[in-house]
């Protein structure tokens, strides 16, 4: 594509499919970079929910790209065809690269109002309706540094047939196809990248060829739709994915939308996936949790030349009055359970509990509260937990996936598929070892 600036360097893949590197040459005078396997910045209107952005800017090692989403744009698109210097002057983020999708991660999407020649996408005032010509007039109007192609993305259900899937698939690529032609003749949009969207639902035959057809037109990278949390099974995940990739070019990168619990993206990462979207701590701190679980792979954190962070909870004390699950029992039908990887700091028994969320942790929260004073501010519904909590999250999961890099390029992956996953990854490394036996 004209203008294609966009670089993925890859520095090691591990066995076979698990990839360390950087995507290089990001914004509009290039840079900017971004480490894979890596999270965008999640954001509500290029603002991280309960942050502003000087409390942001406390954290670090965010990532350099932030995620926008249409379904929040959509309904301010005749302000900003107005203002028409794009959304990073708008919110005054000048030194801010951004994707932009479709949908908002965080937000659960109603389905059924999808036809051939329109998708749709939920504002605060209820549903848009997008033509692939409003879609990319949105597109100049933000005008982003990347974005993901209009795509039917409805077959993510289990009850989804194959000839949805199929049609999902067909009109995909149409939507892609045109797209692509308003963006190569839109002075507005030079410079700008294209993601492509892999669809196909549950069914193999569709994804690969969703995979394979989308891999053939002039995009910088893909989005793998339809295969978000609740969708299916880590298993049949990692299936498709493992499939899909084969038939992308190792060159280009491939996000993943739908996907933040940490069980879950280390299976995806061994998949081939380079990129998330990092809603995952705001879903965490709506629910009023933090997240607490380990990823250190240095038995010497001195050594490490950092000090690793030490959870304090024993695996079952964090089950609180039957709301947390193990790994992997996620309702279906519900993003919004509480999972074993977070504590809710609502229980009782943090009343008297003067430890810090995180022992170790950096961030301003566990340096200067303690889990006492979280669960007063959540009791008494004073806005500051929000603010506290999404500190501790945002920085506890991008730690995370720092330390997920660490483990991919020193041979350490399965000591921190252990460390995260406890008791049922130690049991899931048996069971493997005992089928190859």
């Amino acid at each position: 594509m004209a203008g294609s600036r966009m670089k993925l360097e890859l520095s090691r893949v591990v066995q076979g499919r698990g990839r360390l590197g950087v995507l290089k040459e990001l914004g509009k005078t290039g840079q900017h970079s971004l480490e894979v396997p890596g999270c965008l910045l999640h954001t509500h209107l290029g603002t991280v929910p309960h942050l502003t952005q000087e409390t942001l800017q406390t954290l670090s090692n965010l990532p350099s790209v932030t995620q926008l989403t249409l379904s929040n744009i959509a309904e301010h698109q005749e302000v900003l065809e107005e203002f028409k210097d794009g959304f990073r002057t708008f919110a005054g983020l000048h030194d801010a690269v951004f994707y932009c999708s479709l949908h908002d991660p965080a937000t659960p999407c109603l389905t059924g109002y999808t036809t051939n020649k329109t998708v749709s996408v939920w504002g605060s005032g209820g549903r848009i309706e997008l033509t692939v010509a409003k879609f990319m007039a949105l597109q100049k109007a933000v005008q982003p540094d990347w974005y993901q192609s209009m795509a039917d993305g409805e077959t993510w259900q289990n009850n989804t047939s194959r000839k949805r899937v199929r049609k999902s698939v067909d009109r995909t690529l149409a939507h892609l196809d045109e797209c692509l032609l308003v963006h190569q003749n839109s002075q507005e949009l030079e410079g700008v990248e294209v993601f492509g969207v892999v669809e196909g639902g549950d069914f193999l035959e569709e994804r690969v060829r969703s995979g394979r057809e989308t891999a053939k037109r002039p995009v910088a990278g893909f989005c793998l739709d339809g295969l978000q949390t609740g969708s299916m099974d880590q298993a049949l995940r990692t299936q498709l994915i493992t499939a899909v990739t084969k038939e992308l070019p190792e060159d280009k990168p491939r996000l993943l939308q739908g996907v933040g619990r940490p069980d879950e993206v280390l299976a995806c990462v061994e998949a081939g996936v380079d990129l998330f979207e990092s809603f995952f701590p705001f879903q965490v701190t709506e629910r009023g949790c933090a997240l607490c679980f380990s990823f250190d792979t240095s038995p010497d954190p001195e050594l490490a030349g950092r000090a690793a962070p030490a959870v304090l909870e024993l695996d079952g004390e964090r089950d609180t009055s039957g709301e947390t699950q193990q790994n992997g029992d996620l309702n279906p039908d519900d993003q919004s359970r509480m999972t074993s990887f977070e504590i809710n700091l609502k229980d009782k028994r943090y009343k008297d509990d003067f430890r810090p969320l995180v022992e170790g942790c950096g961030c301003y929260c566990c340096k200067n509260h303690q889990r006492v004073y979280l669960h007063h501010l959540l009791v008494t519904n004073e806005l500051l937990a929000g603010v506290l909590l999404m500190i501790h999250n945002t920085a506890h999961y991008h730690a995370f996936f720092a330390a997920l890099r660490e483990a991919l390029a020193n041979d350490k992956l399965e000591v921190l598929k252990r460390r995260v996953l406890g008791e049922r990854g130690r049991q899931m490394e048996i069971n493997k070892t005992d089928k190859s036996e």
